[in-house]
């Protein structure tokens, strides 16, 4: 059995994360998320909008991933491969060359990202929503709402 292991932190789940896994589950037969804890993210100077728990569960149900796990720090993948014993490292191509060092373990396989995605962009297009745009969602998700249920009622 081919194993692949990659880690991430996997915020505000898309489509790039989507493609990213489905791609990555396609090297092998299994594939391991480690995901960044919120204590490692604070060490990083990351704030995620999600707790450690919730995006776990998240990246969990995904259809690609076998099993997550928690990332607590930079020291623990070469640990992380001998103990899920896997095949395969694998991130995406904006980390090339950072974890070359673990190919003494295993193969290592740096895969392209989804252009035009990032939680990054996301997080900025999401803070420069004014309170009026966000009145406008809001009443908007209200009058579905409304619909489903008057719906859900016949």
């Amino acid at each position: 059995m081919k194993v692949v292991i990659t880690y991430g932190t996997f915020d505000l789940f898309h489509v790039g994360h989507v493609r990213l896994l489905k791609r990555l589950s396609k090297l092998g037969d299994k594939l391991i998320v480690g995901i960044s804890s919120d204590s490692f993210n604070e060490l990083k100077g990351k704030e995620s909008f999600f707790s450690y728990k919730e995006r776990a569960e998240i990246v969990k149900s995904c259809r690609f991933v076998d099993e997550v796990f928690p990332e607590n720090n930079w020291e623990q993948k070469e640990q992380d491969i001998v103990k899920y014993g896997a095949n395969i490292f694998a991130m995406g191509n904006d980390w090339h060359g950072k974890f070359d060092h673990l190919n003494e373990v295993c193969d290592v396989v740096y895969l392209k990202r989804t252009e035009h995605v990032s939680t990054t962009e996301i997080k900025k297009k999401l803070s420069a929503t004014s309170i009026k745009d966000i009145e406008k969602m809001e009443q908007k998700i209200h009058d579905l709402l409304s619909m489903v249920k008057i719906i859900s009622k016949v």
